[in-house]
């Protein structure tokens, strides 16, 4: 069963930090089977505070997902996110 993960940005810090996260964080995707269904794209926020942008990533599963999320790659490279930006993230398994 596919699941998602959703990135939401509510707050930019640090766009040094951002910069170097948005620069290497494609290279952890590598060997990891996931979807880019939605990048930072156009968005209205209809409900709900508003946002300054969303990720939206697909994995065969949640365990894949974790799997990224948890490796060293994506665990070395999101302390730049920790640093630069608040974030949200959910992840969610489909349907």
């Amino acid at each position: 069963m596919s699941a998602y993960m959703i990135f939401t940005r509510d707050n930019m810090l640090d766009e040094r930090e951002m910069s170097n996260y948005s620069k290497d964080v494609p290279a952890t995707l590598a060997g990891h089977e996931v979807k880019v269904l939605a990048l930072y794209g156009k968005h209205e926020d209809v409900e709900g505070p508003s946002n300054e942008g969303t990720v939206i990533l697909e994995f065969p599963s949640i365990a894949a997902a974790k799997a990224w999320y948890d490796g060293a790659a994506y665990r070395q490279v999101r302390e730049h996110r920790f640093r630069g930006s608040t974030y949200r993230v959910v992840l969610i398994k489909g349907v």
